[in-house]
């Protein structure tokens, strides 16, 4: 996660391999980067792990994961991205406990802010925590189906995550009943471009099936071509099947799953192993593992017809459509809520602005797309305040037009900033006079 985090600081490889130990080098620090990017807007795989199964120390585990995010930018010379990126993370990785973001979604304890450490006026305080139980109820399979409804856009996902549900309940009904069952096959095939919601859909999937009792434990463990492919042939089947052992009782999620076979550039002999080794894994495990591939619609169609072990196993494939620029603006104001700030009126029409010049093609970010645009606004956010001693919490909290400018935003989603006749004055508007708070959220 810290390499992630830090990714984009000069001289940050540096210091990570000073710290991390010294049989590693700036290479693994860009591998690990690349691993762990999914990271920044998700739970950990353990962390996933402990809070499915409602383990008492996911509180603290979340908390520490928060430490390492705020930590990683003093590695290397920090920019305002890699604070964003700090902001961003931490925030997700205590979101996913109960209890373990600040109360009322603002800081209550800990030391005071020092405005002139922009780290830490961006970057969560994971000690400002609430007092909560060591351990959490599972959540119920409608309290999980609520929130798979309440996410942004994704309306044919949700119709068919429902009648999922329905006929693997009513299997399952039938077999406790004593009745024959047809075998109805769990995995699931997902299509879409980036930043679509896959990620997160598996991971309430993996909840749902915990719920109707067809997994032991309903955890998510996240894989690519690296975690399951080793360098020589014999050692990818180990490493394939101890990437299936972690996600046993719950869903092992790989994504653009077609980058193991010829059906991709990187597809080779040792990826074909790891397929081989899957497919062995699934069978052995099929009473409590669901597999979830995911990818671009026709690569993935093309990989799962050329191997007929997985034909068998994927009959139900998922359409994942781009969000609309609605969407992304209210994912926008979503995630920024989760990190604790909000986006002034003048704000939000700047990022439609930018949304609005975007050319859209399949590689187009989607949901990163709103996770990249807040992160460097959040670092502009942090510069902007440098100067400030003693900051408003309005001020601490509001994302304004400016901090969506020019050169971060760029930098982060790859949109030019538009040209100077399109430009409006853009100063920093005017922000309403506190009034008095008693606490951290509106």
């Amino acid at each position: 996660m810290a390499a992630a985090v830090a990714e984009s600081a000069p001289r940050a490889a540096d210091d990570w391999v000073r710290v991390a130990g010294t049989n590693l080098s700036t290479q693994d620090f860009f591998d690990a980067a690349s691993r762990g990017r999914r990271w920044r807007d998700s739970p950990t795989a353990t962390l996933s792990a402990l809070a499915a199964g409602s383990s008492p120390h996911a509180q603290e585990y979340a908390r520490l994961l928060a430490e390492v995010a705020s930590a990683a930018c003093q590695l290397g010379e920090p920019t305002m991205r890699v604070i964003g990126n700090a902001s961003v993370a931490a925030a997700a990785q205590l979101r996913a406990v109960p209890g373990s973001m600040p109360v009322d979604g603002g800081p209550v304890s800990g030391p005071a802010v020092d405005a002139a450490d922009p780290v830490a006026a961006a970057v969560p305080d994971p000690q400002a925590t609430t007092a909560a139980p060591a351990e959490h109820p599972e959540k119920t399979l409608d309290e999980l189906m609520a929130e798979l409804d309440g996410l942004i856009g994704l309306e044919r996902v949700k119709g068919e995550i429902h009648r999922q549900v329905a006929v693997l309940r009513m299997e399952k009904l039938r077999a406790e009943a004593g009745l024959r069952k047809p075998t109805i096959t769990r995995h699931l095939v997902f299509t879409g471009n980036p930043g679509t919601g896959k990620t997160t859909v598996a991971r309430l999937v993996s909840g749902i099936y915990r719920a109707l009792g067809l997994l032991s434990k309903g955890q998510l463990v996240e894989v690519d071509r690296s975690e399951l492919v080793a360098g020589y042939l014999g050692q990818t089947a180990t490493k394939t099947a101890d990437a299936v052992a972690s996600a046993a009782g719950g869903v092992l999620f790989i994504d653009e799953a077609y980058s193991l076979t010829g059906t991709s550039p990187l597809g080779d002999q040792y990826g074909q192993e790891a397929v081989d080794t899957l497919v062995k894994e699934m069978e052995d495990r099929r009473d409590d593992l669901v597999v979830i591939v995911a990818g671009y619609p026709e690569p993935m169609r093309v990989f799962i017809n050329a191997n007929p072990g997985l034909a068998s196993r994927f009959r139900t494939t998922i359409e994942f459509e781009d969000y609309t620029d609605e969407e992304l603006v209210s994912i926008l104001l979503q995630l920024a809520k989760g990190a604790d700030y909000e986006l002034v009126p003048e704000a939000v029409e700047r990022f439609r602005e930018v949304l609005g010049r975007t050319p859209r093609s399949d590689t187009f970010g989607n949901g990163r797309f709103a996770r990249n645009a807040l992160e460097a606004a959040i670092g502009q956010h942090a510069w902007r305040l440098r100067d400030i001693e003693s900051p408003t919490l309005d001020q601490l909290r509001q994302l304004v037009a400016r901090d969506f400018d020019a050169e971060p935003l760029e930098e982060a989603t790859g949109v030019p900033p538009p040209a100077p006749d399109e430009e409006d004055a853009s100063q920093e508007p005017e922000l309403p006079q506190p009034g008095p708070t008693s606490g951290g959220g509106p």
